[in-house]
């Protein structure tokens, strides 16, 4: 299937590591320029030189931290400076400390509210006029499962993604004028490094984890990755507002 990616620029955040370098990998594999962020510089320029290795394609790294402010500015007016505009934007980041209510302090939501919610709103407002310039685009925010089940112990991500599906939903409606699809994806549990130290400190977990999902095995970081890749691809131009689960049948709801 022609995806009609070729040529496109796209920004994936959060993207040296775990879902989303395999986003990257993906749509460089479909002929997109991608522009990969992360905090750490070393490990960026190791995945910039693996996913030119592979593709052939061109990537660009730019160092910084999405959770502070002068860094989310400073990564998009770089991209901007590089690339002029973009066609794909891919919200992504960690996941908060688990726990429970009583164990957070005020500054723990802070911290939550930036890390999740403000950063994906600073970076959709810092390339969203270049998009309604074109009048097409591709913004899809990376959340969890957690936005429509609940999981235990994760009451910070629980409550503060189910925030960024109501920005997703919202702005689907705000700017559909503009040919600009709105998405969520929610990945469930897949084999990225953080859920391999989840499971080495928490034994029973793999098996207890597996149980809930009907598919009874966790995802693979590609599986999520050509979901994202569809959902910014010409052919997904009629789907917009959805939240879209990857994994593998763990939310139990109808909707």
């Amino acid at each position: 299937m022609e995806l009609g990616l070729k040529g496109k620029v796209a920004f994936v955040a959060a993207s040296s590591q775990g879902l989303g370098k395999a986003v990257a990998l993906e749509l460089a594999k479909e002929g997109a320029s991608v522009i990969i962020n992360g905090r750490k510089k070393d490990s960026l320029e190791k995945t910039k030189r693996e996913i030119e290795q592979q593709t052939g394609g061109t990537v660009t790294a730019i160092v910084g931290d999405l959770s502070v402010s002068a860094d989310r500015k400073r990564v998009v007016d770089e991209a901007l400076r590089v690339h002029g505009s973009i066609n794909i934007l891919v919200t992504n980041t960690g996941g908060p400390p688990s726990g429970k209510f009583e164990q957070f302090q005020q500054q723990d939501w802070d911290n939550a509210y930036q890390f999740l919610l403000l950063s994906a709103v600073e970076l959709i407002k810092g390339f969203l006029p270049g998009m309604k310039a074109k009048n097409a685009g591709r913004i899809i925010a990376v959340t969890s499962q957690a936005v429509k089940q609940p999981v235990n112990n994760l009451i910070l991500s629980n409550s503060v993604r189910a925030s960024v599906a109501g920005l997703i939903k919202t702005l689907s409606i705000e700017l559909g004028e503009y040919n600009i699809t709105v998405n969520n994806v929610m990945p469930g549990y897949t084999e990225t490094d953080r859920l391999k130290h989840l499971a080495q400190d928490n034994p029973s977990f793999e098996s207890s984890a597996k149980a809930e999902i009907p598919l009874r095995r966790f995802g693979k970081p590609e599986e999520f990755a050509a979901a994202v890749t569809f959902l910014a691809s010409e052919r997904a131009a009629f789907i917009t507002g959805v939240s879209l689960a990857v994994d593998g049948g763990w939310i139990k709801n109808l909707l």
